[in-house]
């Protein structure tokens, strides 16, 4: 079973992937009962800063009880994380959220789809998901050129990278780079910004595909108690009597037509 707690974890090692993007390993407990799609909650060590920072789970080693987070620095909190060596204590609250359903699209084609911040989080799906899927494609989108864990991903599925300026793969976003190489599923498991998110949901209805979208939003306290993560839904949430959900809770991960984006 799934349980929330919060304790005081070892950085293992930590590299830099691309610029600004960091690549840590943390020595935790909670990396038992991790699954793909989860995320958690990281707290800094300077206490002027109260809130964690909910960073999606990019892999799991369950044999050596590590955890592996692959993170951008944006602000504060980041840029402390980023100074970080393998020794340092690092405070955690996890494991966060309810992750991609998994048996539930084995034996299906599958597009894994990454956007940004968005890619590591699939990098853990494709790896539970090889072997189970009829096919799965992963689907990627960069800025540019500095690209980050396509060799991880590349063990698992077919990649194909889009980039915005077409410097790698396909110039323009994760849809151009489908249609470009002609590609089908039956299921999409996707995470990354919200216009990427606001596109595949439009696609998954044109082409009666069911999609799964873990959406990125900025927490506070990650555990539902304080409504600042909610998204619009078909259903009255059980919470809050309204057409809301709480991502932090609830989520991250939703059937997309499921929920208003």
């Amino acid at each position: 079973m799934n349980q929330k707690r919060k304790e005081t974890a070892v950085v293992f090692r930590q590299e830099l992937l691309a610029e600004g993007i960091y690549d840590m390993w943390i020595e935790t407990g909670l990396a038992k009962q991790a699954k793909p799609g989860q995320f958690i909650s990281v707290y800094t060590q300077d206490k002027s800063t109260l809130l964690p920072r909910p960073i999606s789970i990019c892999e799991v080693d369950k044999e050596n009880n590590r955890l592996r987070i692959v993170y951008r620095v944006v602000g504060k909190g980041t840029t402390e994380f980023a100074a970080y060596r393998a020794g340092s204590k690092i405070d955690i609250l996890g494991t966060l959220g309810n992750g991609f359903p998994i048996e539930e699209v084995a034996g299906k084609r599958v597009f894994l789809m990454g956007g940004g911040i968005g890619i590591p989080p699939m990098l853990e799906t494709a790896k539970q998901l090889c072997g189970k899927s009829a096919e799965t494609n992963i689907i990627v989108g960069y800025r540019n050129d500095d690209i980050f864990l396509k060799k991880d991903l590349e063990k698992y599925g077919n990649v194909y990278i889009a980039t915005e300026d077409g410097s790698v793969g396909t110039k323009g976003n994760v849809m151009n780079a489908i249609e470009e190489n002609g590609l089908e599923a039956d299921v999409i498991l996707a995470c990354g910004p919200m216009p990427m998110l606001r596109a595949i949901k439009k696609y998954a209805e044109e082409h009666n595909i069911t999609a799964y979208i873990s959406l990125e939003e900025r927490m506070a306290c990650g555990v539902g108690a304080c409504l600042g993560c909610v998204v619009k839904t078909k259903e009255k949430d059980h919470h809050s009597h309204v057409n809301n959900a709480r991502i932090c809770t609830d989520g991250p991960v939703y059937l997309a037509s499921e929920v208003e984006i």
